[in-house]
């Protein structure tokens, strides 16, 4: 067992003696939360969903001003309500999706209580439950169901030392190109925030620099169908489990400025500079491997094979959808492509801001359960985890690729309520003497209840 998993078992602290009871507990009221109050209503599970910041939190400050969802509003939604006076077609901006799951919330009236943190959580030793620690007195539950997603901690690779007249933050922190003093940008990451981060950046003027490492790079859309589409009829959504060697690619895609398809080269075209994965610093100077013009052809054999793939369906299903030819078309390799920088003085090059668009890592020490591996990762199948009665919703990949998007996370909070359910009926069971007890019990108590003696 490692060093964090040891301090998973600490006991929690002094508790108050005022405690709430109710049967689950779910922790986070983002999308994950949301969808699973809402298959727990259904299913009359007694339930409590707890948010330390107010519903959809993430969407409102922990993303830049102009972030529109990556899928379109018909495909990025829960079954039972589409996004108000919105085209199908058209990519929600952050506000409509914060607003759109409070709306969903308020449908079924979700019991969720807002500006509550949990602070602890730990097995009880005598008697079936959890007891859990909030900012706002100690509830007891019978299962905890953990639904804070996979963007809990900004992640930023401890390679980079301060540098002076040189900002660094992640792109949780970047809201728009205002905020960023005069002078070059270093964007880290090319995946879709970091493409989308370094594109406005550049039409805004500033000159920018891009770490674009491996990726995929779907079609934004091909032969009139939105690649969301192509990645349902196509059984990709489906994939159970993620092809090997591709635990660290990122995949380039934007529903920004109406959506369009992600194209490295033509970023280079129109003034951006793009460099290879971020390797190391020497002070303020900056290597990068030289893997650009291999990044950039594997994300175009993932882009072609998706079209391939596209075709051969149409064909096969007979459908009439109209040829694009002019999709197979490929920019020349810029200058920045065949003789790529492996080596920049920040400084020199008046780079005065670096944006790690490097992801995020999980923070559950909070979470003093039995439930992780011994790389700190929840261990579950299917969100049921290892630790009886905790459960995991919102987890990328945690049933299938689909499972981290917002479509994807309701499918999978139905599972996990089933799964409540069916254990409440294994610990409700009464065998045949239990039975014949109770039925000797019942003309006494009714007839109690009738004050008969």
């Amino acid at each position: 067992m490692t060093d964090l998993n040891q301090t998973t078992f600490q006991k929690c602290t002094a508790m108050t003696v005022d405690k709430t009871a109710i049967d689950t507990l779910v922790v986070g009221a983002g999308q994950a939360g949301v969808a699973m109050s809402e298959h727990l209503s259904k299913l009359g599970v007694p339930h409590l969903v707890l948010e330390r910041n107010r519903i959809a939190e993430a969407w409102r400050t922990g993303r830049w001003d102009s972030l529109v969802a990556n899928g379109p509003a018909w495909h990025d939604r829960f079954p039972g309500l589409e996004f108000d006076g919105l085209d199908p077609d058209a990519f929600a901006g952050k506000e409509q999706v914060a607003e759109y799951f409070e709306a969903y919330a308020r449908k079924f009236n979700a019991p969720i209580r807002t500006g509550v943190e949990v602070k602890c959580v730990q097995r009880n030793a005598d008697r079936p439950g959890f007891t859990v620690e909030t900012s706002d007195g100690v509830i007891e539950a019978r299962h905890v169901v953990v639904a804070t997603g996979p963007f809990q901690r900004p992640a930023i690779p401890p390679i980079a030392p301060p540098m002076a007249g040189i900002s660094q933050i992640h792109s949780a922190q970047y809201y728009n190109p205002q905020q960023l003093a005069e002078g070059a940008v270093l964007v880290v990451g090319a995946g879709s925030s970091g493409v989308q981060i370094a594109d406005e950046l550049q039409r805004s003027g500033k000159q920018v620099y891009l770490s674009v490492g491996a990726h995929d790079r779907p079609p934004r859309a091909y032969r009139n169908r939105d690649f969301c589409w192509w990645l349902g009829v196509l059984g990709e959504w489906d994939a159970e489990a993620m092809q090997p060697g591709k635990e660290h690619v990122t995949i380039a895609v934007s529903g920004a400025r109406g959506g369009h398809t992600v194209d490295f080269r033509r970023l280079a075209h129109q003034g951006m500079t793009l460099v290879g994965l971020t390797q190391s610093f020497n002070g303020a100077v900056v290597s990068f491997e030289d893997n650009l013009a291999d990044n950039i052809r594997r994300g175009d054999e993932n882009y072609l094979a998706l079209l391939d793939k596209a075709d051969a369906y149409i064909e096969r299903n007979g459908l009439d959808l109209p040829l694009e030819p002019e999709a197979r078309a490929m920019l020349a390799d810029p200058d920045c492509v065949t003789n790529p920088i492996l080596e920049l003085d920040l400084l020199k090059a008046g780079v005065t801001t670096i944006i790690w668009a490097t992801g995020y890592s999980t923070d559950y020490s909070w979470l003093k359960v039995d439930a992780f591996k011994d790389n700190g990762k929840p261990q579950h199948q299917r969100g049921v985890s290892a630790e009886p009665g905790v459960y995991f919703v919102g987890l990328p990949w945690q049933s299938r690729r689909g499972s981290a998007f917002i479509w994807g996370v309701w499918h999978d909070a139905k599972h996990i309520a089933d799964h409540i359910v069916k254990q409440h009926t294994y610990f409700n069971y009464r065998d045949a003497t239990q039975r014949q007890a109770d039925a000797a019990r019942a003309p006494v108590q009714k007839a109690s209840l009738m004050g008969v003696r």
